[in-house]
């Protein structure tokens, strides 16, 4: 298996830049996650890696060898699509094996990489059905076995589980994370859903707008997000963000007036002093609210998520765009339409510059 950098990456559609500079390195082994919304060019950059979209300019390795504009079946990469792409004439067999056949490998060495790939995904039942006959998992199984059997450096993904329910997508996504373990192999994988980027990366890399907004650890972008939009976007529910003005400012804490969270100002940490007077936005997760706390909001409740072990209370407060989300555990939960007294920490808080949306810390 290989590592794999990008400097500078840029793509173009003649006039029209999509990839901006990109900067990013991928170690060998790692299970990387591009994530963000539609459009952000999480797709075209996995393209341009697996060499289906031409690099512009910027320079792009996989083990050191400088593949920037080197013939995809040259890369050392194989990709998994979105949709199966399997042949409906041929079996399970024929389809894993068809790729290495038209390389020319010898058909010894083929019986034994798709046997192998076939006991790994657990599909040796299945060798000698055709893709109509198999489930969507089962489908899916087979174009990841077709990419196994190349023994690729870097192993691309583009949002396969999108085509399947919700039960099945689950499934998958442990079955591609223990395959991950299992072959110790690098991994990249686009998806715009948040949840399988946390629950399946080593790094997850959110891109907006064909820029990196942040690349880390799940851990590191849940609990120490950058800006307001990786803040926003990776956790779900998604984190609550407040309106505020400073009101004072000292060495290591700044006091925030936050109407909507009721009339007591909040003691935030910031490692800076503001200015008083200052626009901030303060981000609180839904499970950040407790029984019992420092602080203490009081909301109407509009709507409550019934979970089962967790509910979630959603609240609309004047002044703000989305409603206010609380987590709620145990078995007392208040009712839709009701009111709730609800407790927080403030130094749970993060600060975020209204303006540029960049995180204060």
């Amino acid at each position: 298996m290989a590592e794999l950098a990008l400097k500078q990456a840029v793509k173009r559609y003649g006039a029209t830049q999509v990839i901006h500079g990109v900067d990013l390195e991928i170690d060998d082994g790692d299970f990387c996650v591009f994530v963000g919304p539609s459009g952000c060019g999480k797709s075209t950059l996995l393209r341009m890696i697996a060499g289906l979209e031409e690099t512009s300019d910027g320079r792009m390795t996989i083990g050191g060898r400088d593949v920037t504009h080197m013939d995809p079946a040259k890369r050392g990469v194989s990709m998994v699509f979105q949709t199966y792409a399997l042949y409906p004439h041929m079996t399970v067999r024929e389809n894993m094996s068809f790729g290495l056949k038209i390389g020319g490998t010898p058909k010894a060495e083929i019986a034994k990489k798709v046997d192998e790939a076939a006991r790994i995904l657990k599909l040796t039942d299945y060798m000698d059905r055709k893709p109509k006959a198999l489930s969507g998992g089962q489908r899916q199984r087979v174009a990841i076995g077709r990419a196994i059997v190349r023994q690729p450096d870097v192993f691309l993904f583009d949002e396969p589980l999108s085509n399947l329910d919700a039960e099945l997508r689950v499934e998958m996504r442990v079955e591609i994370a223990k395959l991950h373990k299992q072959l110790g192999a690098t991994m990249i994988y686009v998806t715009h859903d948040q949840v399988e980027a946390m629950t399946m990366a080593d790094k997850i890399v959110v891109l907006r707008d064909g820029r990196i907004e942040q690349a880390g650890s799940p851990a590191k972008l849940y609990e120490d997000p950058d800006n307001l939009f990786v803040a926003g976007f990776i956790g779900s529910p998604r984190m609550n963000f407040f309106d505020g003005t400073v009101v004072a400012s000292d060495t290591g804490q700044v006091t925030v007036s936050v109407p909507s969270l009721g009339a007591a100002a909040l003691p935030v940490r910031v490692s800076r002093q503001l200015v008083a007077g200052q626009k901030v936005k303060i981000g609180l997760r839904p499970e950040h609210f407790a029984s019992d706390g420092p602080m203490r909001a009081e909301l109407e409740i509009d709507v409550i998520e019934n979970l089962g072990g967790v509910s979630y209370a959603y609240s609309s407060t004047e002044g703000e765009a989305h409603p206010v989300i609380v987590e709620l555990r145990g078995t007392a939960r208040p009712t839709e339409g009701g009111p709730l007294s609800i407790a927080f920490d403030p130094a749970a808080a993060l600060v975020f510059d209204s303006e540029s949306g960049a995180r204060i810390r």
